[in-house]
């Protein structure tokens, strides 16, 4: 595993002679392909497509066409990077065992599980392993050597085996793009933090559950106290092959 030390205001990975930089904020970071992977966050029908979870709940799920689009981009270009792709999906058992009774902070904070006690009719579509609402968008597929990682909290790391998959490939860095940025993204790049990964967002390919300025203060959080900041353009400067 590489070392990262600050040189010239740029955070360095110690003896790296194979890394590209990449652009960033708070400062640019010098990454290589095979110790970074894209982390493709709950890009499921439920968070993306109108009449999926976030939809009924009330959240404006119209802007996140763009955003599928330019996630498709940044998965391409990963792949002939040679970088590791990782999807995740978030969601319970068609019974909600995995979601928590109400002895769980789960069941009362869900907004998916609120909305089913509001609306019994859709008991069991919402975020249930196997159905429309939990699969991913048609755009968005894995293909071979792409990673899946099923998760039931909001935390990518939580109860899965992420950090194992990605220590075994050895991978320290960490690009993060889906939905939403101030709740699943922005969860698993600070657990990612503690664990000592390197974790940069994509400010643009990802898109919030509320209003603007949730997105907004999210990307605040990363690059002030967890991460960094870039964008779509920057990463295919990086990455992409001539």
């Amino acid at each position: 595993m590489n070392a990262f030390e600050s040189v010239a205001g740029y955070a360095v990975p110690v003896g790296d002679q194979e890394a590209v930089m990449l652009s960033a904020r708070p400062e640019p970071l010098r990454l290589k392909a095979g110790e970074t992977a894209v982390i493709v966050v709950d890009m499921q029908n439920a968070y993306a497509s109108k009449g999926g979870y976030l939809d009924l709940a009330g959240f404006d799920v119209e802007a996140t066409g763009p955003v599928i689009e330019n996630i498709a981009d940044v998965v391409e270009t990963a792949r002939t990077a040679g970088i590791q792709v990782v999807w995740f999906q978030n969601g319970w058992d068609p019974e909600y065992q995995e979601a928590g009774g109400p002895g769980s902070p789960n069941w009362h904070k869900s907004n998916a599980l609120k909305t089913m006690r509001k609306r019994p009719e859709l008991q069991g579509t919402l975020l249930a392993k196997g159905g429309w609402d939990y699969a991913l968008v048609d755009q968005l597929q894995p293909c071979e050597g792409d990673l899946i990682v099923p998760k039931t909290r909001y935390s990518g790391f939580y109860n899965t085996n992420l950090d194992s998959l990605l220590r075994a490939r050895g991978i320290r860095n960490l690009v993060f793009v889906g939905i939403a940025t101030n709740v699943c993204v922005e969860s698993t790049l600070r657990d990612g933090f503690f664990l000592e990964y390197f974790g940069v967002c994509l400010g643009d390919a990802c898109h919030q559950a509320g209003p603007r300025s949730a997105h907004d203060a999210a990307l605040f959080n990363i690059e002030t106290f967890f991460g960094w900041v870039s964008t779509v353009a920057d990463f295919h400067v990086a990455f992409k092959k001539d």
